[in-house]
């Protein structure tokens, strides 16, 4: 039987996106979610957190777009106040090693402390954009979590395999995901060598703003046996969503749609999938 995490990325966002994250695991199929400690809106979700004890919750940890935590991680904000708004150049500086390992690990892990201070147990760790998916970053983070004490961390490659018809409209962030996936065997290696807990892989990236009822029934039957995780971002369209300065705007509310819809949890049942969260991989 396939085992399915569903997580709603960028909790902490806005009002608006904590509140469709609440509604998407109270009467939806979304079973965990990943907070931005240096969010606008991050004391409203550790309120709403406290109130959904069934929703897990872990760390997007954010190293492009917003503010950093410390103030100690130049190489990361170009000396600036902010982290890069580009991934292409976060990439590239990255892969030049003008980045520092050491304030990537020194930010991540102040982001990750910060929750944990607020009261609530980070069951596992993401990142924005992705953006763990780079070796350089990917050993930092997890060295952070391990600081932390937390063993969980998202599998950011996404098989072919489980791409739904229709998410071709996307065929530019298809290309993107594809190219990336020359870093899925150290990503793997990193995981043993570390005894980190992942799963199998996560579906809906390539979906990533064009997510509806109809590309999230394709997903489902596509997925295979194993142990996945869905990334996904509901939330409402409101005016601090307009000014947070996300491309994901009208599409959280068509995510939401689908995420608590009744066909979709019908389509669960009759594929036999199941539901689960990070703390759950524990016992896997």
């Amino acid at each position: 039987m396939p085992r399915l995490i569903v997580n709603a990325d960028d909790f902490g966002l806005t009002a608006g996106v904590n509140r469709a994250i609440a509604e998407a695991h109270a009467r939806g199929i979304v079973t965990s979610a990943t907070l931005m400690a240096n969010s606008r809106a991050c004391s409203d979700a550790v309120t709403l957190a406290g109130e959904c004890p069934s929703l897990k919750v872990g760390c997007h940890v954010v190293l492009i777009d917003g503010v950093p935590v410390r103030s100690d991680v130049l190489s990361l904000t170009k000396g600036t106040s902010r982290f890069r708004t580009s991934l292409k150049d976060f990439a590239q500086a990255v892969l030049r090693k003008k980045i520092s390992s050491d304030e990537i690990q020194r930010e991540a892990e102040a982001q990750i402390r910060k929750i944990q201070a607020a009261g609530i147990s980070v069951t596992h760790i993401d990142t924005h954009k992705h953006t763990h998916l780079l070796p350089h970053v990917l050993r930092a983070v997890v060295k952070a979590a391990k600081a932390c004490g937390v063993r969980a961390v998202r599998n950011p490659f996404e098989p072919r395999l489980c791409r739904p018809r229709g998410a071709h409209r996307h065929w530019l962030r298809s290309a993107g995901v594809a190219a990336f996936q020359i870093f899925y065997r150290e990503f793997r290696k990193v995981m043993c060598e570390e005894q980190m807990l992942t799963t199998d892989g996560t579906v809906g990236i390539v979906a990533t703003g064009i997510l509806d009822q109809e590309l999230l029934a394709g997903i489902l039957d596509a997925l295979p046996e194993g142990t996945w995780e869905l990334v996904s971002h509901p939330g409402y369209c409101d005016s601090d969503l307009r000014s947070a300065g996300t491309r994901l705007l009208e599409s959280r509310q068509i995510e939401l749609q689908a995420l608590t819809s009744r066909e979709t949890t019908q389509r669960l049942t009759s594929l036999g999938i199941g539901l689960i969260s990070y703390a759950d991989l524990k016992e896997l």
